[in-house]
């Protein structure tokens, strides 16, 4: 079977991770899968803050966890956090980083690491503390966040769920 269509039917989103950090290279070949994903009008809307500080990390687990209601770590302990966010001029702002972070598991998955996207990341830098963080970071201009790609070793070996039926329609 061809090694792209077997990393699509093979990864799943993984929630539960040792605290083994994501490499350098690991990381590095990640985000550049993630920078050339397909975006409208070829315009690199979407930008990508790597977390893997600690501190760092767990605030944002904090934040995005204040956004549900809950204390509970919505990065299932996964050590490293790529936030992805787009440029809010662009119509295409949330399906160019949506592509970013699809391409961003897959390259998690060919290397042999686990990823999940996390949803709230709108939320989270819509907020003052977020919009600090932004700041903080350097990161300046008006941008939509589309979602977290949390990133590190799996601690659970998962299958993929039954496919539902009559949701492919043949117009020939």
């Amino acid at each position: 079977m061809n090694k792209v269509i077997e990393a699509m039917l093979e990864r799943r989103s993984i929630k539960a991770y040792n605290d083994v950090q994501v490499t350098d290279e690991e990381l590095e070949q990640i985000i550049r899968c993630g920078l050339y994903a397909p975006n409208g009008m070829s315009a690199q809307a979407p930008i990508f803050i790597a977390v893997r500080d600690k501190q760092t990390r767990d605030l944002l687990s904090k934040l995005n966890a204040g956004v549900m209601g809950t204390d509970s770590d919505p990065f299932y302990g996964a050590p490293c956090v790529i936030c992805v966010l787009a440029d809010k001029q662009r119509s295409t702002a949330v399906e160019d980083g949506s592509l970013a972070i699809g391409n961003m598991c897959l390259a998690a998955h060919s290397l042999g690491l686990a990823s999940c996207w996390i949803h709230r990341c709108r939320q989270v830098f819509e907020s003052a503390e977020g919009k600090a963080l932004l700041d903080k970071w350097g990161v300046s201009g008006e941008y939509v966040g589309v979602g977290f790609c949390i990133l590190g070793h799996g601690t659970q070996d998962k299958q993929a769920a039954e496919r539902k039926v009559g949701r492919v329609y043949y117009v020939d």
